[in-house]
């Protein structure tokens, strides 16, 4: 037996690559990142040994946010985890897919997952608290670009600037009555002794909590939407609330437990069916901003922040972008299929009618799409291309100046790296 135990031992060792304070890189991250930059075309010699830097960098990070008391909120993690759930779930179109895809129980992703996202909201956190206020003014701008030879200045196909404005149907009475009705009697099996977490299991529309019985976990005042929160801690342990209506649908809850500010629950989720959403209304709607906007009586940008219901663009002026981009320019042949061909036949500053959309989560939902700009394909300048630019020497600025952070605070912490990667350098 201790021989067995000393070769596990030995085994999880030898699949260590770097030990940062309290933190660990397994050899399987190392060769997956590795894996994937070089089927990117990065082919450096010492890439790995680039990529073993980065990894060890981002360690140290949360290793100092633990000592310098960097927190993310609970609520910023939560929120990010559900909205990242319901994504992967409607993009591969059920939570069993999702779990046969990564071969694990809901529950296991949810844990997964938001450890993952933890990590990576405190390295962003850390990075914004050393160079997240930086700018850079335009001589900057200059001298990075002065800085690209000109044999290596990227040449730009033709790019669009895209904004949308969306409106997601609203579910009619009808439906909204139905998912009522269906909790109202799961309720009553509840309180006539059926198992609430069973009937989580069976019933429950929440991709995060249904197969975990409804179980939430340990939340704090103001981490979840008011109507839930104020039903919750009206509840006894044990005791379930009437039903509820909150911006994700109809609830019935169940407190487990209270630990001073803190409060655990389960709940039922059951989100009203939209095969009936009144689609017409919610195209005459666009179709009256559009005439707003069309009028300039409204900018796009206002509209889009005052109506649009996608939170990923209603905070930049409606403007569509690329996951990572800096910028709002996008090549053309990385622009939905289901957008290019609208605006191929648009006029630059037009915007299209309404259209039928289906958000991210599935719902049903009309949008209007505005094509700001054409740009043809050309070699990087500054006068075409000075957003793209200053984006590029912000980010080189930024990156120096944690690389610098790193310099000074890698002897803060204890970096351990594995014998068979003692040749990379840390310095660089």
């Amino acid at each position: 037996m201790a021989q067995r135990a000393e070769a596990q031992q030995a085994t999880l060792i030898d699949n260590i690559v770097a030990k940062v304070g309290g933190h660990i890189i397994l050899r399987s991250e190392l060769e997956f990142q590795h894996a994937n930059a070089a089927a990117q075309g990065y082919k450096t010699p010492d890439l790995k040994c680039q990529i073993l830097q980065s990894l060890v960098q981002n360690k140290l990070l949360l290793a100092r946010a633990e000592v310098d008391s960097v927190i993310v909120e609970e609520g910023t993690i939560n929120a990010e985890l559900e909205g990242r759930l319901n994504q992967f779930v409607a993009q591969i179109g059920s939570q069993e897919k999702l779990e046969a895809y990564y071969n694990k129980p809901m529950s296991e992703i949810r844990s997964d997952l938001r450890r993952s996202l933890k990590e990576q909201l405190t390295v962003q956190k850390m990075e914004r608290e050393i160079a997240g206020k930086m700018k850079v003014t335009p001589k900057e701008v200059q001298q990075y670009f002065n800085r690209i030879p000109k044999d290596s200045l990227p040449y730009f196909s033709t790019e669009v600037e895209v904004g949308q404005i969306v409106k997601i149907a609203q579910i009619g009475t009808a439906q909204k009555q139905a998912a009522r009705e269906q909790l109202e009697s799961i309720r009553k099996r509840i309180l006539a002794g059926e198992d609430f977490a069973a009937l989580a299991r069976q019933y429950s529309q929440d991709p995060g909590s249904g197969a975990a019985g409804g179980e939430l976990g340990f939340f704090k005042k103001r981490e979840l939407v008011p109507e839930y929160e104020a039903a919750a801690l009206k509840l006894q342990p044990g005791e379930t609330s009437p039903v509820i209506e909150s911006m994700f649908g109809f609830h019935i809850i169940q407190l487990l437990e209270r630990r001073g500010e803190e409060f655990n629950t389960r709940h039922i989720l059951i989100k009203p069916a939209t095969a009936q959403v009144d689609l017409q209304q919610t195209a005459h709607l666009l179709d009256s901003i559009r005439t707003l906007v069309q009028k300039d009586t409204l900018s796009f940008a206002k509209a889009a922040k005052d109506f649009s219901d996608d939170m990923a663009t209603k905070g930049n002026g409606g403007m569509i972008t690329l996951p990572g981009s800096p910028t709002t320019y996008i090549p053309v042949d990385k622009v939905d299929p289901s957008v290019f061909f609208v605006i191929d036949t648009m006029q630059v500053g037009s915007i299209s009618g309404p259209l039928p959309y289906r958000t991210e989560d599935g719902k049903e939902a009309m949008r209007i799409l505005y094509l700001k700009s054409k740009a043809a394909p050309h070699q990087a300048n500054l006068r075409d291309d000075y957003q793209k630019i200053a984006a590029a020497a912000l980010a080189d600025k930024r990156n120096r100046a944690i690389t610098e952070w790193f310099e000074k605070n890698k002897e803060t912490v204890f970096v351990d790296i594995a014998p068979d990667f003692k040749t990379c350098s840390l310095d660089d």
